[in-house]
């Protein structure tokens, strides 16, 4: 066997002597071990800046028991007029109080509150760089020779498409999170106008109920003595129905406003989220609104840049062009690129560096790009289509105002003249100067044309705040910026 030779021409030597002298001959060779520990300590280090978990226990959804027992944040009110308003459940609920506390407390609104928090954890997630990939690895020889020893290899990588797609997720989950924040204030707007509509809609009911309870008093006398009289035999079914038929007739209808009454009692109390039996004392008058032609005209046509709803539209739009744009970027092939560093079990020490390539032959994110350019089309149209149909809406508003303003007034002559007929042919129906058919009839179309005024101020009323939140504000653009 022909030894080895030093370059000098000296023998060189051999086995464990060998292996030691090249070791000393190349002091750059790391050892693995001490690698692998720094590494698993780093590791640890950064584990110990994780989250942990945490039990969150569902509620029993109970509401509170009284309005007393809330407060509301003037600071977290979309309206300046609810933001200068003080609430003092203490006296009862006044109709802007009605809408402060729907707005800190409805149920939907927290869960939309929810979803804000959702979307803009999205937003910070889409900003987050990726994580770079760390392998170790260590070999060990099968069979034990001369000069062989123990391979490891270490390597780092980094996802580089990630980082070149980073700034397209950034603005879809910013405009997406802006989207909700206008969708949320959209619907704290639109509870404000729900609220103002069920505070009327409970306190015309109640009035409704208050004149036909009244009614149902004053007709018990006649159909007392119709009662009696057909007991007698002094009238027969005949000539007693009308008086029959009269006391019948308000008390079905004094029991089907009393179950809407309910109807509309539950459902303020669940959009304030009370309890169902928590008491209502709403005091004041109802909310009135007076849309003038100036203010109407004005929303029309500055309509996209006032309305939440619409602002969110178009958030959400910039937002699918984001998407858009991020997926024809991923068409082109994926980076990968890491560096490394391994020894092999013949100690020799090497460093590189790897690339890696996705080929698009088939993908190419085709279909991703399909779907996306298809979803920026489809808010294209519902963004047009929504714009439509608000101007529509706040149109066809305006014209039902102007009629119900007519019917009322003509209404509220008519209910003038028939309740002063009711109050003659009360007089003269005690002093028996009138029968009691007739005064029954006279009766019964007072308490129509009555409650018919009532429920004309309702719906006028309802058309008013409706084009109210129609409308649009012009100082919305800043409190949407700046509440929260």
């Amino acid at each position: 066997m022909i030894p080895d030779r030093k370059p000098n021409g000296a023998q060189a030597p051999s086995g464990k002597k060998a292996l030691s002298a090249r070791r000393h001959a190349s002091p750059m060779i790391p050892v693995a071990r001490p690698l692998i520990r720094s590494a698993l300590i780093a590791t640890a280090t950064l584990l110990c800046g994780c989250a942990t978990y945490h039990q969150l226990p569902l509620g029993q959804g109970e509401g509170a028991a009284s309005a007393t027992q809330l407060s509301v944040p003037a600071s977290a009110m979309p309206l300046p007029e609810l933001a200068a308003h003080r609430f003092d459940p203490a006296d009862g609920l006044d109709v802007t109080e009605v809408a402060m506390l729907a707005v800190a407390n409805s149920p939907g609104l927290k869960v939309q509150r929810d979803a804000l928090g959702i979307a803009r954890a999205q937003a910070f997630a889409a900003g987050l760089l990726p994580d770079p990939q760390l392998s170790l690895g260590e070999d060990l020889p099968y069979h034990s020779g001369s000069g062989l020893t123990k391979a490891y290899n270490l390597g780092i990588s980094e996802d580089v498409s990630a980082l070149l797609l980073r700034s397209s997720r950034t603005h879809a989950a910013n405009a997406q999170a802006r989207q909700v924040n206008l969708d949320l204030l959209w619907a704290e707007w639109q509870t404000v106008a729900q609220a103002r509509l069920l505070f009327g809609q409970v306190q015309s009911l109640r009035q409704q109920q208050a004149e036909l309870d009244a009614e149902l008093r004053a007709l018990a006398p006649v159909d007392k003595a119709v009662r009696a009289a057909l007991a007698a035999g002094n009238l027969n079914y005949d000539s007693a129905s009308a008086g029959l038929n009269a006391m019948a007739d308000v008390r079905r209808r004094a029991g089907d406003n009393a179950i809407a009454l309910h109807l509309a009692e539950s459902d303020l109390r669940q959009l304030l989220g009370l309890a169902p039996s928590a008491p209502l004392d709403l005091v004041g008058a109802p909310y009135r609104a007076d849309p003038d032609p100036a203010q109407l005209k004005a929303a029309l046509a500055d309509l996209p840049r006032r309305r939440p709803d619409l602002l969110a539209l178009q958030a959400g739009y910039r937002a699918q062009e984001a998407t858009l744009r991020g997926a024809i970027l991923a068409q082109f092939p994926a980076i990968t690129l890491g560096l490394n560093r391994a020894r092999d079990t013949s100690n020799i020490t090497t460093n590189g560096f790897s690339i890696g390539l996705t080929l698009p032959l088939f993908d190419r994110n085709r279909g991703n790009i399909a779907i996306a350019t298809a979803t920026r089309q489809q808010l294209k149209d519902d963004y047009a289509a929504r714009l439509l149909a608000t101007r529509s809406d706040m149109q066809r508003l305006s014209a039902d105002l102007r009629t119900l303003d007519t019917q009322r007034a003509a209404q509220a002559a008519h209910a003038r003249r028939l309740d002063a007929a009711r109050a003659a042919a009360e007089q003269a129906w005690r002093r028996g100067l009138l029968d009691w058919p007739t005064y029954l009839a006279i009766r019964g179309n007072a308490l129509a044309a009555d409650t018919d005024l009532i429920a004309l101020g309702q719906a006028r009323a309802n058309d008013a705040i409706a084009l109210e939140a129609l409308l649009g504000r012009t100082d919305f653009v800043m409190q949407e910026t700046s509440k929260r």
